[in-house]
């Protein structure tokens, strides 16, 4: 397990255990590859971040990050993989997050993309992300880094 400070000074701890904080946790956040490229979204408030959102009821967090991915750019997943889980103790409550890698098949386009601008394609993740003030907070912290280090160790980009 990991601890860490997030964006807003808040103590994180990530873990790529399965299900350390919760079996159900509320949030999901998906990052996404489409075509060799990074596939994130424009969120209307916070920035340009991968796709997540809340967990509705009567589905479970995998149905939820899939959903998510659909409303938020359009993709339609092909593969889906569990990464890991991360817990927040923020000044608005506990949050735990449940994190995927998935593979984008397609793009769809939607009438509107609910509290978001539509997908955002990158090549490449900028290194400047923690400066760039069209980032998301959450792309700002080890949660991402560290995320994107055990999606390549476990091979999911092939």
């Amino acid at each position: 397990m990991m601890i860490f400070q997030d964006y807003y000074q808040n103590e994180v701890k990530l873990s790529f255990e399965n299900h350390p904080f919760s079996k159900d946790p509320k949030h999901v956040w998906v990052i996404c590859r489409y075509k060799g490229q990074w596939l994130l979204t424009q969120h209307k408030e916070r920035g340009i971040e991968f796709p997540g959102g809340k967990v509705e009821i009567g589905e479970d967090a995998r149905q939820a990050a899939i959903r998510e991915v659909d409303e938020e750019t359009g993709g339609q997943i092909g593969s889906i993989h569990y990464v890991g889980q991360y817990f927040v103790d923020g000044k608005g409550g506990e949050v735990i997050k449940n994190i995927y890698f998935a593979s984008i098949d397609e793009l769809n386009s939607h009438p509107h993309f609910f509290e978001t601008r539509g997908p955002v394609l990158l090549k490449e993740l900028p290194s400047s992300i923690q400066e760039d003030a069209e980032y998301s907070f959450m792309m700002k912290d080890q949660v991402l880094v560290q995320s994107i280090k055990y999606i390549q160790k476990q091979d999911y980009f092939n």
